[in-house]
C-alpha cells in the first residue's frame, strides 16, 4: 500500500497536478458555512464562473490547461459566462487574474436536473490557461479512487457564509467523508445514487454560490479532487450532510469527453 501511495504522489507530481506552489494552511484539518479565509493562490485550481458583468454565480476546478470542471446545474454557457483563474479577493483589481473565454460547454448526457444524477459539466477554454505558481490543475480522483468515509477533506468558495451572501475572499473548510450508507440515511434510500459523495454534517458545510466547487482530498501533498458541489439543504444546514457529484464515478465520461473534444 506505501508503495502503491508514494509511486501515486510520484506521478501526480510528474504530471504537475494537485500540488500548490502556494502551501494550503487549513485549520482543524476548518459555511463554507463557518469556513475561514484560505491562504491567497493556495488553491490554485480554484476557479470563479463569472457573468460578463463580473458577477460570480459558480465554482469549479482547472483540470488541464484547456479544461475546466464544474456542475450541470450551474448552466454556464459558451461565449456568454467566463472562467477566471487566480483570483482570491474578487474584492480587488491588484490581482493579475486570467479571464478566459469558454469554447464549449459540455454537460453529461444523462444528468437529471430534477434529482442532480451526473452533475456535470466540463468547459473547454478558448485559449490555455497560463500555468503559473498561483494558477494550476487539481488531480482527478481514478474509477479506482477509494476514499475512507470520516477521511478529512477541503472545500472551497466564495459562496454564501453564515455571515455574508457572497464574501469576497475565498473560503475554505475541511469536513469528513461520510459513507453512502450514512448519507442516505439522512436523505433518504433513493436520493444518493453512485453518482454522489457526501461530506460534512460536522458543523459546516457549502452552500449556494460554492457550486461546481471542488472537493478534495489530500495524500501525501497531492491533492485530487473526489467531488463537484452539488446539492444540499436550502438552508445550508450544518448538521445536514452536503452532496458532491461523485469524480471517480464521472472519471470515464471525463477521459472520453476531453480524449474526443
Amino acid at each position: 500500500m506505501f508503495w502503491l501511495l508514494s509511486c501515486f504522489a510520484l506521478l501526480a507530481t510528474s504530471l504537475g497536478c494537485g500540488v500548490p506552489t502556494i502551501k494550503p494552511q487549513v485549520s482543524g484539518y476548518n459555511k463554507i458555512v463557518n469556513g475561514e479565509n484560505a491562504v491567497s493562490g493556495s488553491w490554485p485550481w480554484q476557479v470563479s464562473l463569472q457573468e460578463s458583468s463580473g458577477f460570480h454565480f459558480c465554482g469549479g476546478s482547472l483540470i488541464s490547461q484547456y479544461w475546466v470542471v464544474t456542475a450541470a446545474h450551474c448552466r454556464v454557457v459558451a461565449g456568454r459566462h467566463y472562467v477566471v483563474l487566480g483570483e482570491h479577493n474578487r474584492g480587488s483589481n491588484a490581482e493579475s487574474v486570467q479571464r478566459m473565454r469558454i469554447a464549449r460547454a459540455i454537460t453529461h448526457p444523462y444528468y437529471n436536473s430534477q434529482n442532480f444524477n451526473n452533475d456535470i459539466t466540463l468547459l473547454r477554454l478558448s485559449s490555455p490557461a497560463q500555468i503559473t505558481s498561483r494558477v494550476s490543475p487539481v488531480c482527478l480522483a481514478t474509477s479506482t479512487t477509494s476514499i475512507p468515509s470520516g477521511t478529512r477533506c477541503v472545500t472551497t468558495g466564495w459562496g454564501r457564509t453564515g455571515t455574508t451572501s457572497s464574501p469576497n475572499i475565498l473560503q475554505q473548510t475541511a469536513l469528513p467523508l461520510l459513507s453512502p450508507a450514512q448519507c442516505r440515511q439522512y436523505w433518504g434510500q433513493n436520493r444518493i445514487t453512485e453518482a454522489m459523495i457526501c461530506a460534512g454534517a460536522s458543523g459546516v458545510s457549502s452552500c449556494q454560490g460554492d457550486s461546481g466547487g471542488p472537493l478534495v482530498c489530500e495524500n501525501r501533498g497531492v491533492w485530487t479532487q473526489v467531488g463537484i458541489v452539488s446539492w444540499g439543504t436550502s438552508n445550508c444546514n450544518v448538521r445536514a450532510p452536503a452532496v458532491y457529484a461523485r469524480v471517480s464515478y464521472l472519471r470515464r465520461w471525463i477521459d472520453q469527453t476531453v480524449a474526443s473534444n
